[in-house]
């Protein structure tokens, strides 16, 4: 899938994705995708909270250490936090690094920015109706090319995805089978008689489809 414009990569698989104030839903998906490979217990305090160091007392009731009580467990519990910070941090703009930078934990960061880029749960609901409505009536241009109407397609669904609601992979299957033009019909027949859509994947659907168009175009 291409970059949508305007968003840049790291410079190396080991920096985070970037992300300059724009497609915030794209960025979103690549963000937690990247944090779970270096490290899901990082994408767990992300998630969930951080994680504090804390001790019972006497009575039975637990409270959270000061810095001075600390041992080395605990630093390293505190390590974590930081280092979840710090990934963060790093995938961010100075405009955007200057909306979170008086969060103290992660999890801070990743709200702030969720209600900034997709507003109240309410704003979220609208949101996803009106994309919604662009995945229902979406369909191929005449002179678009398999590839460009498949990464308008997936900017529309990762959108939607990064939203909290999600298709399986027949549903998508499916959807790109039903937006292709009249003329792809016999093709559209074709690949249903011959392939199980239940395990048929996106990426052998558009090589399929691919395949085809270049056939038709050198006829």
């Amino acid at each position: 899938m291409s970059t949508p414009q305007g968003m840049l990569e790291g410079q190396s698989i080991t920096r985070p994705p970037y992300f300059n104030g724009q497609h915030y839903g794209w960025w979103k998906n690549r963000m937690e995708n990247y944090i779970q490979a270096e490290d899901y217990e990082l994408w767990m305090l992300i998630k969930n909270g951080p994680l504090d160091p804390k001790m019972t007392q006497e009575n039975g009731t637990t409270i959270i250490k000061k810095p001075e009580e600390f041992n080395s467990e605990d630093y390293k519990m505190m390590e974590k936090n930081a280092k979840a910070k710090k990934l963060l941090y790093f995938g961010l703009a100075p405009d955007e690094y200057t909306r979170i930078s008086e969060c103290e934990y992660a999890k801070d960061i990743w709200d702030a920015l969720q209600v900034a880029h997709e507003g109240t749960n309410q704003v979220k609901q609208s949101r996803i109706k009106l994309l919604m409505r662009k995945y229902e009536w979406f369909e191929m241009g005449d002179r678009e090319t398999i590839m460009d109407m498949y990464t308008r397609f997936t900017h529309i669904t990762n959108e939607l995805k990064s939203l909290g609601k999600t298709f399986t992979t027949e549903e998508l299957v499916r959807r790109i089978l039903r937006v292709l033009p009249r003329s792809w019909e016999a093709k559209v027949m074709a690949i249903q008689e011959a392939k199980d859509l239940k395990k048929l994947s996106l990426d052998e659907l558009i090589g399929n489809l691919q395949t085809y168009e270049l056939r038709r175009n050198s006829q």
